[in-house]
């Protein structure tokens, strides 16, 4: 198991980074999950214009984790990123890749990272909108 890039980054993400940091030879299969930032929550009254995170100082040693858990057992290589400052709508704001020798494999671990992502990383976010309100959101918003 392998986990190749654990960043918390203040700069744009680059998922062809990502993909590249997971080839292998005995890579057959590779996953990815690109998360961005849409205009439209259920929860806000108009059109989401931006999104802005912080992490906890231990955000990055917790996304290492998460991955190293995610394996497990399986042979893989991962790389995964998440975004803070201020994203605009398009941005990605997560970037999750997986190599492993078949498909199920990989499917199963990039799921898994980015849903224990959502449930524990220490990351807020504050939601801005067209009318001007802001409404924060963290772990498992």
């Amino acid at each position: 198991m392998t986990v190749r890039i654990a960043r918390i980054s203040d700069t744009a993400l680059e998922p062809t980074a990502h993909l590249s940091a997971v080839e292998e030879p005995w890579v057959g299969a590779v996953t990815s999950f690109i998360g961005t930032v849409r205009a439209q929550d259920p929860d806000a009254r108009t059109s989401v214009v931006a999104l802005e995170y912080s992490a906890h100082p231990d955000a990055e040693a917790t996304l290492h984790e998460i991955a190293t858990r995610a394996i497990g057992e399986h042979r893989a290589v991962v790389a995964l990123s998440h975004r803070i400052g201020r994203l605009t709508v398009g941005e990605a704001a997560v970037v999750v890749a997986v190599g492993t020798a078949h498909r199920d494999a990989a499917f199963a671990i990039c799921r898994e990272i980015i849903e224990e992502i959502k449930r524990s990383l220490p990351v807020w976010k504050k939601q801005w909108t067209d009318d001007g309100e802001a409404a924060w959101k963290g772990i498992g918003g």
